[in-house]
């Protein structure tokens, strides 16, 4: 059996809906994302939004390989916030328990009760599975589904090639 290059583009899309979705929903069940969380939902977005102009006709190899850039892009953020969870690394101050930007803080701001108490923090693990974060797991998954939009481009350059 062939594959189309546009159909293992989809594939790489349909990836990153799945990994969009479960992250919407674990948020419903009650884990709050971090902004480190939100900042590796955009690509997965990017390569959805991709992947309708895939399925809608624009099967050009272009659109694969910037497929692959923000499924590497989201992997590349996965990895270093397991980074910043594992403290293999500092993760920004503005998200993590360092308290680095207290210092700056003035005393009312420090006392206010406008800001939510939920507050979840990017160095500390809420959930896993098999000693892996969601940041982990993103990471892992998406690395995979970069492969699959390289797979894409590739197979789309060799089609063009052997016309």
């Amino acid at each position: 059996m062939t594959y189309k290059s546009h159909h293992i583009a989809l594939l790489a899309s349909a990836g990153s809906l799945f990994l969009l979705t479960g992250a919407w929903i674990f948020q419903a069940l009650g884990y709050a994302p971090c902004a480190m969380c939100i900042w590796q939902r955009y690509p997965h977005a990017i390569a959805i939004l991709l992947g309708l102009l895939v399925l809608f006709g624009l099967r050009h190899i272009g659109v694969y390989v910037f497929g692959a850039l923000a499924a590497a892009t989201t992997a590349g953020l996965g990895l270093y916030h397991t980074g910043v969870e594992r403290n293999w690394w500092e993760g920004p101050s503005t998200c993590t328990g360092s308290g680095s930007d207290m210092s700056s803080m003035t005393a009312d701001q420090l006392l206010s009760t406008a800001e939510p108490l939920n507050m979840v923090l990017c160095d500390e693990v809420v959930w896993e599975f098999l000693s892996l974060s969601m940041a982990s797991w993103n990471a892992i998954f998406s690395l995979m589904i970069a492969v699959f939009w390289v797979i894409a481009a590739v197979l789309a350059y060799r089609s063009r090639a052997s016309v």
